[in-house]
């Protein structure tokens, strides 16, 4: 039999989602992350899915991966004993950051903690300047010199950011040929391949965060990679980037920094597929799965994008309190509340909720893994709005009483309240944590989150969504088919991708439109070589676009370029084209101002098709429940009958009021009674706000 399915898997903080594509033909499951060996769940769930279709390992065609290991790995500090190389003088670059302060009015601010502890950062005599000349040469004795400090301290692995190597690389490239030949075990970053741009704190954080979690991933993958071959695979596998493009298995081992948004990344993917189909030009993708929850924009059928992102943040909304990772991203607000979120009471008395999570071990205490502790998986069972026979298609028993236990001890016995509206608490809190995210969210694009409709998925989202919607504004809320492992469903729908950035700076009024040439001609050859053996000689196609600002401004602003070398009269080309984009950010543009280039961006990537707005079914009346259940109604305080459905059981055309539960294999959505839902076409559940 041919090689035809595709596979892909996402591993979460608390599940390992796969999902089989064959054709039009799709299936699902869910089994538990195993935190210690990852791969032993992806193996897992690929038999059990390749079980169910009756096939076999050597099938698959294409495995699509994406994980949020690196991202975990860098919040729990579970990576490699790593340091840092840099310039004479620049020991505390990480520490000195860029000397903002995210609160200036907190006299008490926790900067995050860095990577690298100062102990464990060197220093070595050499210098290039801004223009890429050598003013002082690399100092090799003293390169040798570290190595035996390196090896004393027991250093994994080791970043390398000089000053303006971004510009010039040759000392950076020095130094690893003398480690390497040093000590052949030790892993190097060099801040010149990871990260050639301006701004050092960035570059040196985003090549730091690199060498931190390479040898976590590498080995990962590795195993991955040959326990899959083991099986009889031989297909191609690809690993999903923060920005949402699929990228070759040795590129993702060299440089592991652009998977730290990997997962999300396919749920925003997914997100803009359902707004297509849905025709909804804007969209909030809210994404909740076991350990957290992500809201991202959507206008014109395209998810925000951004070059920096920040990691394991000090403040939850604050910009700065992160480690920031210089790459190409998805542009997301992501927090610690998912299905695992822990629930307690502060030193006020007050229900909090999250960011620590029961993760997949122990788990929430419903799972009966051991956990003790209250999360929001147990609130949920004992709301009443997930059947603890049915979760995650049966696999899974939940145990009420335990789920009611832990509620009990930690929240509802120091406030005196039942367990009921203890768990009702725990709901609303984290409902509220994702409503705050997403205005926040908004309020930084200039956007009016009411104005968007929500698109719900993840194992927890369609259970909060309704709640969410109602205290942000929304209208319209749509959960769609495969919602709890939506982000595996995007994945197969990203295409293969890479983009460069790089700084080479340029103002328009002496523009060296041979040396721009030049640079953006070598950076497309890169990007297609490192496209090349995904895209399997399928067309690509290529985007350039310049970094722009008025001289003296601290940000740029994206400036898309032509795709042919430049000739003379173009720098008057781009001026015209900054200004005009600039005019729409800002009103008007500066007349006469100088203007710069700080870097420039290539991206070579196959074609995607957003998939055709579906027609109106007509409708099919009200359909039968297959049951009813209590839900407990925080708002007043009592318990009542809500009829359930079978997902499966609904066709396109059916309507029916809130409140309501749709139960499903991997989630269940609850519509409230301030929406009535009906499926569509493709087979979402569209829930609309009743009138008033």
């Amino acid at each position: 039999m041919a090689s035809d399915l595709r596979i892909a898997v996402d591993i979460g903080g608390t599940f390992t989602d796969v999902v089989l594509e064959q054709g039009e033909k799709r299936l699902t499951r869910k089994v538990l992350t195993t935190p210690q060996r990852p791969e032993q769940a992806v193996l897992e769930g690929v038999r059990l899915i390749l079980a169910d279709a009756g096939r076999g390992f050597g099938d698959v065609a294409v495995l699509v991966h994406g994980t949020t290991l690196a991202t975990n790995a860098i919040i729990e500090r579970r990576g490699a004993r790593t340091a840092l190389l840099a310039t004479e003088g620049f020991r505390d670059i990480l520490d000195i950051a860029n000397e903002s302060r995210y609160d200036q009015y907190d006299l008490t601010i926790e900067k995050p903690r860095p990577l690298v502890p100062r102990a464990l950062r060197f220093t070595v005599a050499e210098r290039v300047d801004v223009h890429g000349g050598v003013r002082l040469a690399l100092d090799e004795a003293g390169v040798r010199g570290i190595a035996g400090r390196l090896e004393a301290e027991g250093i994994e692995s080791l970043a390398v950011a000089f000053m303006h190597a971004y510009i010039n690389p040759s000392h950076e490239r020095r130094v690893r040929e003398i480690l390497k030949a040093e000590l052949p075990d030790l892993w190097v970053t060099l801040s010149s391949e990871v990260c050639p741009e301006v701004r050092e704190y960035e570059r040196t954080s985003t090549a730091v965060a690199n060498a931190y979690v390479q040898p976590l991933m590498d080995s990962y993958l590795a195993r991955m990679q040959a326990a899959l071959a083991a099986e009889g695979f031989t297909g191609t596998i690809y690993l999903v980037t923060s920005g949402g493009g699929l990228t070759a298995i040795d590129t993702a081992r060299r440089y592991p920094v652009r998977l730290v948004e990997s997962g999300p990344a396919g749920g925003a993917i997914f997100a803009v597929q359902i707004a297509a189909r849905a025709g909804e030009a804007r969209a909030l993708s809210y994404d909740m799965g076991g350990t957290t929850a992500k809201i991202c924009l959507i206008d014109d059928y395209k998810p925000h994008t951004a070059r920096l992102f920040e990691v394991d943040r000090a403040a939850r909304f604050l910009k700065g309190s992160g480690l920031p990772v210089r790459i190409p991203v998805i542009e997301m607000v992501e927090i610690g509340a998912g299905g695992g979120s822990i629930a307690r009471l502060d030193a006020l008395k007050r229900v909090t909720v999250g960011p620590e999570s029961a993760g997949a071990e122990p788990g929430p205490a419903c799972y009966g893994r051991g956990g003790i502790r209250p999360a929001v998986t147990d609130a949920n069972v004992v709301l009443g709005t997930i059947e603890p026979d049915h979760f995650a298609g049966g696999s899974i028993a939940l145990d009420l009483d335990a789920a009611r236990g832990a509620l009990d001890r930690e929240v509802a016995a120091g406030l005196d309240l039942s367990t009921e509206m203890a768990a009702y608490a725990v709901y609303e809190m984290v409902s509220e944590n994702m409503a705050s995210a997403a205005r926040v969210h908004a309020v930084e694009r200039g956007a009016a989150v009411s104005q968007y409709n929500l698109i719900a998925f993840g194992g927890g989202a369609p259970l909060h969504a309704a709640r969410v919607a109602e205290k942000i504004g929304v209208r319209r809320v749509i959960v769609p088919p495969n919602a709890g492992v939506g982000s595996a469903v995007g994945f197969l729908a990203a295409p293969v991708s890479y983009e460069l950035v790089r700084s080479r700076y340029m103002r328009l009024d002496a523009f060296d439109a041979a040396a721009a040439s030049d640079l953006l001609d070598e950076m497309s050859a890169e990007a297609t070589s490192l496209v090349a053996p995904g895209a399997r000689g399928t067309p690509t196609f290529e985007r350039r676009m310049a970094f722009m600002r008025y001289v003296g401004q601290g940000h740029e602003i994206t400036v898309p370029l032509p795709l042919r070398r430049f000739g003379a009269l173009d720098a008057v080309a781009l001026r015209e084209a900054y200004e005009r984009d600039y005019a729409v950010l800002f009103e008007r543009h500066i007349p006469n101002a100088a203007i710069e280039i700080l870097s420039w961006s290539v991206q070579v990537s196959t074609e995607t098709r957003l998939p055709a707005v579906q027609a109106a079914r007509p409708a099919a009346g009200t359909p039968q429940p297959v049951g009813r259940r209590p839900v407990f109604d925080g708002r007043s305080g009592r318990s009542i009958e809500v009829p359930v459905y079978r997902r499966e059981h609904l066709p396109p055309g059916s309507a029916f009021p809130g409140p309501a539960i749709v139960a499903e294999d991997e989630t269940s959505t609850y519509v409230s009674a301030s929406f009535a839902a009906h499926i569509d076409a493709s087979g979402c559940i569209v829930m609309d706000r009743k009138d008033a």
